[in-house]
């Protein structure tokens, strides 16, 4: 076995990020537009979103920022709202967004634990929506930990919510991979001493993440054969 536990970045990585942040955004810029079509395009300038395709440019900084990232992109468009309050209206309709799971989540996960493997979800979402998205999904309970960017652990590219994962299912962070599908992802597995797997369910291409993964894939599914090769 390469490792004892593995933490996994969650959008574009356990799900599809086009299929289902794409499809989100699109709603959300709508729906705090109104029949604004000028501040749609303002909003979308903002998140680096192009409202023409309905897809994240691939330099937005909201594709591995945080919500209270997102939030302040939309309150710079938006001027006179509050950025505290845009961040809860976020996050409770980030709960309800259009899962798309990269592979079948429940039989790959079990066939992980199956082996002996410790799994956890770091992600730079908030902890309220990562346990929405999960429970939604129908595999929550199938992580030893859950942690988002406001769990008190820090975001990614720190390395210090992957580092509590290791802390909290005791295992040396050399026998933990972190897999992402963001430089961000990587960046953080590597400073924690962790091994790194990158994945090409997000946005980011092969060549942007390979100088900062030990391996890369299509998807998740591929890691099963990884671990044990």
């Amino acid at each position: 076995m390469r490792v004892d536990g593995i933490l996994f970045d969650k959008d574009g990585t356990l799900f599809d990020f086009g299929a289902t942040w794409n499809v989100w955004a699109a709603g959300m810029i709508r729906e705090f537009a109104g029949a604004d079509e000028a501040l749609a395009f303002r909003i979308a300038g903002e998140l680096d979103f192009d409202l023409a395709t309905e897809k994240f440019l691939p330099q937005s900084a909201i594709i591995a920022g945080t919500n209270r990232d997102a939030a302040e992109a939309v309150a710079r468009a938006v001027p006179g709202q509050d950025v505290g309050e845009i961040e809860i209206r976020l996050m409770h309709a980030a709960a309800d967004a259009p899962l798309v799971p990269a592979v079948a989540l429940a039989p790959f996960l079990d066939g992980l634990a199956g082996q002996g493997v410790h799994l956890g979800v770091m992600t730079n979402d908030s902890e309220y929506a990562a346990r929405a998205h999960l429970a939604e999904a129908g595999v929550a309970e199938k992580f030893h930990f859950i942690a988002g960017f406001d769990s008190g652990f820090g975001a990614k590219p720190a390395p210090g919510p992957l580092l509590a994962f290791a802390d909290a299912v005791q295992i040396d962070p050399a026998r933990v991979a972190m897999v992402g599908d963001s430089t961000h992802d990587l960046i953080a597995g590597r400073a924690a001493g962790m091994q790194t797997i990158a994945v090409l369910t997000g946005v980011a291409e092969a060549e942007e993440l390979a100088p900062h993964a030990d391996a890369v894939f299509p998807d998740i599914g591929h890691i099963s054969g990884w671990i044990t090769g």
